[in-house]
């Protein structure tokens, strides 16, 4: 240390002044520093305090740091001073004044203290070179050993030798080899070699030689021009395995039970072999505490037995570096055997004796070993005198015959002792312990770096036991060989180094041994002078949280060490003190972080050669938190569980949210979703439970929020049924319940199954609270009992335990007879008896039979009985429908069971032999008719009257040229009755009808037919409805004729009314003749929609209506959008099919001459261009055979409610299936029903999951009506409004997916393209008058609905009726040809076949006059394949 320096001013409270220097000791070549620094540890060594000594004060920063060093001094300098004692005043002579009176001893204050540390403190500090690569190749070193072989270095005779020793220094350092304390000339012998850049030395045999020519004790030297290092003695063995000398070995006799001890004394190899004793046949030898191996590799046996002479004992010698394996040849035992073996007390094989000793080094491991003889084999135990043995590194081997105590210090010393003992007596072995130590390092030297004036120190402290000595050695020479250095001094372990310069460059070697061997080490004092460098990188940005503390780094280096200063924002000020502190080796710790804190921190550094700095630019962030935490839930299993996780951060750091399960990455799989400011599991499993931690993250901090989902489960399974307290009638069952999953368990229930009647099925015996584990249970009779038990708590049942053992109890009468005797007839002259069999709990006993006995009621005749072993016996040649007495009595063969009670059977009845009379028909209204008749009387029932039943039909209907089915209906009057009412009749019809008596056997014969006519009715709703807005102006009505006309139509009702939002205005009525189907309504109003109502009329009044609303404006927002193509269809009540309207799509694209092509086969609409207001229809209709409804018009959307419903119930029907969706407002995993009747009244229901959406009905008939509504499972009062759906007919051919297929597409273009080339090549023909070829009529099969239309007539149309030019294509592919003077063909309702002005034959067509839509997709022009290319065409 160059200067040294007090805190403040002279005089003050903890502070120093020290006497100024004189020119006598600059004289002197001593500078003041190191007077001053001299003198001091004078002053604490004479153990006074001289206040009157004056002190300069310089170097305050150097002193400050130093004091803080001196404060965290080791141990080992603190229990220096507190050794020091101050016993006596002694004299502190000087140049100047000579010899000092003796003062009286007096407190030293602290300071003072810390001046002694700091001195010490002083002799040993250094330099630290930073480990930047840049100064390490830049300052020079002198070198330092890196890398050596062991000290005892044994090789592989058969390899090359490789003798390791490299060095690093500042230039690279040279080397060179000692071999036996002399030099190793390597030139000499062209086996060696050294390593390029390295010292190793190779010994290479490949050309011949004999490694042991080369053992010796070998020395590596490295050495620049700054010192030389020295590598430890290195000590080179060449391995040996010498072969086992061969002998003959004698069978080894020994009496049987005496201890025997077989030799194995291996050959000495280096190193030791391992040893092993196996057969000859190379089988292990099985140890055990009786024979076993001694660590000698002796085999001891404790006594011998006449199986140890089963095999032979051979020892084997395992050798480390040549990996081979020797064997002595084997021992064979001869044992003899006496009538009995003597049991003996134990004694010991090895050691011999009752006392020995063992000495161990430190940090070895301590074997110690006692084998003891006897019978029985006695069992060893250890103990340590005068304490426990060291549990934490003691363990033991071989059957407790050897204590092994790991990394052994000097505490382990002492006397321990080994105790055999059989039951014969005890005898124990005491081993002293002693514990030596070769040398081990208390302070090792370290490498010494100083600024050219600064003190230093090397200690070399070791202890060892014995003491070890020291020795001293500078570049491979003895200290006292060395030249003189006035500035080193040496003091026993430690060398002092005073005022420093640029020549005490040297290596130092610290050589302690004693007599268990040495510890050589290198350290090498270098002296730098270096200007400050700044070493972090230059203008780093810093980014730190809010409140946090922080540190800014400004590595630095220089020699000397340079003082360094901070700075924020170009201010004068050093940063220190308050929030700032600086630690020594230049960071900055700012305590906690403000705001105003965010700056530029410049870092200025600073020595006697210059300075160097370096900024650190600071941004202070906000602090991520989170702020609405995840909460601790508890989850049934199968529900949805969310856990919350909001955070707020620094909005310019990136924020990562991810979550951890119980403290490990959580892995999201298809049950979880993870979002920004939650995680939800769906679906929780038990395997869910357990903590989860939201982590939000950012590149600075992060923040952690943790809660614990419980997940509550099914119980598991109760384990370990015990039966106890067995008696005849009941036994108690006990169980250990399983795991309750958080759910506390509610009940048990306990089933058992018997093997006779019903093996491996399983009943319910008894139910018990959750509370209980134990249960006495009544059992029944002769039944082989086996019992398992189900735990169930609020979230469901567990799975069953593993079954008890069986338990059979002894047998008995029965004590009950079969229930639920019937007597009934199956024929006219027969009656079947049945019961319900006993089962296996009412049994009692084996060969479980039945007494049947029967009778004729109030006859008073003996009974007939038979003895029956099933559930049913059948009474032969029985009257017809006769009365009989019934009993049915259990038996088996412990005895019979309770006399049984009589029941009343009936014998088999026959069809009845009268029909009702005197049937009386009125009319009630148009749909209803009441009947009356007279009651036949009992006797001709022969059976039970079931009912009174009307067969009718529908004969005709009144309108002309009506077809009706003339299926048969009927209608049941149960009971003995008089009259009833017949509905859902057709109006405006002549019916027939029939009535009949029912009994259980069927019909009796007919009554007279009665006819009748039902009145006229009011007609349903219209068909097809729809509403067209072709544009701004106008908008177009159409409508096809009801399907049940029920009357003569007197003509339709249509009002409408103009609304915009909640504005509606006046209502407008129309009425209509009953042939228009059309209707054109101008708009007055641009801006409003339109809702219009259309009801068709007959006498009787108006029938059901049907509203339609005009398409919304293209920039009126529509509750729901409008899908690319058809919707599907909604279907009412009605059965008329209702969508919403496709030219609400086409009225944007009204020119196009695309046809829109339904995906759907029921929602096929046609939209044709209509170029007049209003188009008469044939009056007479064709309606399809269909019951009437009443219900009110078809909605196409429903509004969700706010309670559970189920809305917008969808069908999408074909020929023979049909696709059903709707809507509900229930939660996830809800149960629905879907029910629907077709015509005949037959229900079908269908379960389903609300995840299922869509289902398929795939029962259903072709051209049959079905009535279908969607309802809760759980509750069937929440249900859809009831729909009404018809399935197309059986041969409909859907064409609509190929039709839109790339490939079909392309074709049809093609053959476009073609027929359009022939189609002028006609033109040309005909302008020149050419002749046509003669066509023949194609022969098109009709289809059950194409041909026949509404008014009865069919409808022929050529395919070879091209589109000429002038003709225009609609919406839907139809084909209008417009009036011309080269028409082809006369409009009309058919036509012979024309000719043309040449006489050439055209063709013969019939050209529909007013086309009508079709139903399906199989009809419709725009899916067919000719008309397509019409189209494109």
């Amino acid at each position: 240390m160059r200067r040294l320096a007090a805190r403040g001013a002279a005089g003050d409270a903890g502070e120093v002044a020290a006497p100024a220097a004189d020119s006598s000791d600059s004289a002197q070549g001593r500078s003041p520093s190191s007077w001053r620094l001299i003198d001091l540890c004078a002053i604490w060594d004479a153990g006074v305090y001289l206040p009157s000594a004056a002190w300069n004060g310089a170097s305050s920063g150097v002193a400050r740091r130093r004091l803080n060093e001196a404060e965290r001094l080791s141990s080992v300098r603190e229990a220096q001073l507190k050794r020091l004692k101050v016993t006596r005043p002694r004299v502190l002579g000087s140049r100047e004044q000579g010899q000092v009176p003796r003062m009286a001893r007096q407190p030293l204050p602290p300071w003072v203290h810390a001046a002694f540390l700091l001195c010490l403190l002083s002799l040993g500090g250094a330099i630290e070179i930073p480990m930047d690569p840049s100064i390490q190749n830049e300052l020079t070193q002198p070198p330092t050993i890196t890398k050596q072989s062991v000290k005892d270095h044994i090789v592989d005779p058969r390899d090359n030798i490789l003798i390791e020793c490299e060095a690093k220094g500042n230039p690279a350092p040279s080397f060179h080899w000692t071999r036996n304390s002399r030099f190793f000339n390597i030139a000499k012998d062209p086996r060696v070699s050294m390593r390029r850049r390295s010292g190793t030395l190779v010994i290479d045999f490949r050309s011949g030689g004999r490694p042991e020519e080369y053992e010796g004790e070998y020395q590596c030297f490295a050495r620049n021009k700054f010192g030389t290092a020295l590598s430890n003695r290195i000590r080179l063995q060449v391995s040996k395995s010498p072969l086992w000398p061969k002998e003959n070995l004698d069978p080894v006799v020994v009496q049987e039970g005496a201890p025997l001890t077989l030799q194995c004394n291996p050959p000495p190899g280096l190193p030791s072999p391992v040893i092993f004793w196996m057969s000859s046949s190379m089988e292990p030898i099985t140890q055990d505490k009786r024979v076993s191996q001694g660590h000698n590799g002796d085999l001891y046996f404790s006594n011998v037995m006449l199986q140890d002479m089963q095999t032979d004992y051979s020892c084997n010698a395992r050798f480390h570096f040549t990996h081979t394996i020797q064997q002595k040849n084997p021992f064979t035992l001869k044992v003899l055997t006496t009538r009995g073996v003597a049991e003996r007390t134990p004694s010991f094989m090895y050691p011999q004796g009752t006392a020995s000793s063992q000495m161990v080094l430190r940090g070895m491991d301590l074997l110690l070993e006692c084998i003891a003889s006897g019978v029985p084999t006695p069992d060893i135990a250890w103990y340590k005198k005068g304490g426990d043995l060291p549990s934490d590194k003691a363990k033991f081997e071989n059957f407790n015959k050897a204590l092994r105590i790991t990394n052994v210090s000097e505490e382990d010393s002492g006397e321990y002792f080994c105790l055999a003992s059989n039951k014969m007596g005890s005898i124990r072995h005491t081993i002293s312990v002693r514990v030596k130590a070769a040398p081990y390092w208390l302070d090792e030297p370290k490498n010494l770096i100083l600024a050219p004036g600064e003190d230093g120190r090397l200690v070399c402290r070791a202890n060892g036991n014995p003491k070890p000595t020291v020795q001293w050695m500078v570049n491979g020479e003895p200290l006292q060989s060395a030249p003189p250095n006035p500035n080193r001094e040496v003091a026993g372990d430690t060398i002092i180094f005073r005022d420093t310069q640029i020549s005490s460059r040297a290596v130092y070697q610290c050589n302690t041994s004693n007599e268990h061997g040495y510890l050589l080490a290198n350290a090498f004092v270098s002296v730098l002078d270096v200007p400050p460098r700044m070493l972090s990188p230059r203008n780093q940005l810093i980014r730190v949280i809010l409140y946090n503390r922080t540190r800014l780094d400004c590595p630095f280096f220089g020699s000397p060490i340079p003082t360094l200063r901070w700075f924020k924002n170009g201010q004068g000020s050093n940063l220190d003190g308050g929030n700032y502190h600086v630690y020594e080796n230049g960071s900055l710790e700012i305590k906690m972080i403000r705001k105003e804190d965010q700056g530029i921190y410049t870092c200025v550094a600073t020595n006697i050669l210059g300075k160097a700095e370096n900024q650190v630019r600071l941004e202070v962030k906000d602090p991520t938190r989170i702020y609405r935490m995840p909460e601790d839930q508890v989850a049934k299993r199968g529900t949805t569980v969310q856990l919350e996780c909001r955070v707020k951060h620094d909005p310019s750091l990136k924020l990562t949210v991810s979550w951890l399960k119980d403290d490990e990455p959580l892995y999201i799989g298809n049950r979880m979703k993870k979002e920004d400011d939650s995680l939800t599991i769906f679906g929780v499993a038990e395997r869910d439970q357990g903590s989860y931690t939201c982590v939000a993250s950012t590149e600075l901090d992060q923040d952690l929020a943790k809660a614990y989902l419980t997940v509550l489960g099914r119980p598991d399974r109760p384990r370990d049924l015990e039966l106890t307290d067995l008696a005849e009638r009941s036994v108690r069952l006990t169980w250990i319940p399983g795991d309750d999953n958080n759910s506390p368990i509610t009940d048990y229930v306990v089933q058992f199954e018997e093997d006779q009647f019903q093996p491996g099925v399983w009943h319910d015996h008894s139910k018990y609270p959750g509370s209980v584990n134990s249960a006495v249970l009544r059992l029944s009779p002769y039944v082989n009992y086996q019992f398992r038990v189900i735990a169930v708590n609020e979230v469901g049942s567990s799975h069953p335990s593993l079954p008890s053992e069986r338990y059979r109890t002894s047998g008995a009468p029965p004590e009950s007879n079969p229930g639920d005797v019937k007597g009934e007839g199956t024929r006219k002259n027969n009656m079947e008896i049945t019961w319900t069999p006993m089962n296996a709990t009412s049994a009692f006993g084996p060969n479980l039979r039945y007494i049947v006995k029967w009778r004729r009621r109030e006859t008073r005749e003996a009974w007939n009985n038979v003895t029956v072993w099933g559930s049913r016996y059948v009474v032969g040649q029985t009257p017809v429908y006769v009365p009989y007495e019934i009993r049915v009595q259990a038996e088996n063969d412990f005895g019979k069971g309770p006399e049984p009670e009589s029941v009343i059977g009936y014998s088999g009845e026959d069809y009845p032999r009268a029909a009702p009379t005197e049937v009386k028909v009125r009319v009630m209204n148009s749909t209803a008719i009441s009947l009356q008749w007279n009651r036949v009387y009992p006797d001709t029932v022969q059976g039970q009257l079931r009912e009174y039943r009307a067969y009718y039909w529908r004969e005709s209907s009144l309108l002309k040229n009506l077809w009706v089915s003339q299926k048969r209906q009927q209608a049941s009057f149960p009971g003995d009755r008089l009259r009833g009412v017949v509905s859902r009749l057709f109006p405006y019809s002549n019916y027939k009808l029939e009535m009949v008596v029912v009994n259980g056997r069927g019909d009796g014969p007919r009554s007279e037919t009665k006819e009748f006519t039902t009145p006229e009715g009011v007609p349903s709703a219209p068909r097809r409805f729809r509403v067209r807005q072709p544009n701004l102006e106008t908008i177009n009505l159409e409508w096809d004729h009801p399907e049940h006309p029920n009357g003569i139509m007197t003509g339709y009702t249509l009002k409408y009314v103009a609304f915009n939002g909640t504005k509606v205005g006046k209502q407008i009525v129309e009425n209509f003749s009953p042939n228009q189907t059309k209707f054109t309504v101008q708009r007055t109003d641009p801006v409003s929609r339109y809702r219009f109502t259309l009801s068709a009329r007959t006498q009787v009044g108006s029938g059901e209506a049907v509203t339609e609303e005009s398409p919304a404006p293209p920039n009126e927002a529509t509750p729901t959008a409008a899908p690319p193509t058809l919707p599907p269809t909604t279907v009412g009540a009605t059965g008329a099919v209702s969508s919403t309207d496709a030219t609400a799509i086409a009225a944007t694209t009204e020119a196009t001459t695309v046809p829109i092509i339904p995906t759907v086969a029921p929602t096929t609409i046609a939209t044709t261009t209509v170029a007049t207001t209003t188009t008469a229809t044939a009056a007479t209709t064709t309606t399809t055979e269909s019951p009437p409804t009443t219900t009110s018009g078809t909605k196409i959307h429903e509004s969700a409610p706010d309670e559970q419903s189920i809305w917008n119930v969808t069908v999408l029907p074909n020929s023979k299936w049909a696709n059903i969706t709707w809507k509900h407002n229930f939660g996830p995993g809800t149960d629905f029903v879907v029910e629907y009747i077709d015509s005949n009244h037959t229900k079908k229901t269908v379960p389903v999951k609300a995840q299922a959406q869509p289902i398929q009905l795939t029962d259903l008939y072709p051209g049959m009506t079905y009535t279908l509504r969607v309802y809760s499972r759980d509750n069937e009062g929440i249900s859809s409004t009831v729909i009404t759906f018809m399935t197309s007919t059986a041969y409909t051919n859907n064409q609509a997916d190929i039709a839109t297929q790339g490939w079909f597409i392309g074709l049809m273009c093609a053959i476009a393209l073609l027929v359009l080339i022939l189609l002028i090549v006609c033109f040309i023909k005909r302008s020149r008058g050419g002749k046509y070829p003669v066509r023949e009529k194609k022969d098109v099969p009709l289809g059950p609905e194409d041909p026949k239309e509404e008014d009865g007539s069919f409808d022929y149309s050529d395919e070879d009726n091209k589109p000429l030019q002038g003709s225009q294509t609609s919406l839907d592919g139809t084909i209008k040809q417009q009036e011309s003077d080269d028409s082809l063909v006369d409009y009309g309702e058919g036509g012979e076949g024309q000719f043309n002005e040449d006489g050439s034959f055209i063709g013969q067509y019939t050209v529909k006059k007013d086309k009508e839509e079709t139903e399906g997709n199989e009809s419709s022009e725009a899916t067919s394949p000719v008309n397509a290319i019409y189209s494109l065409a």
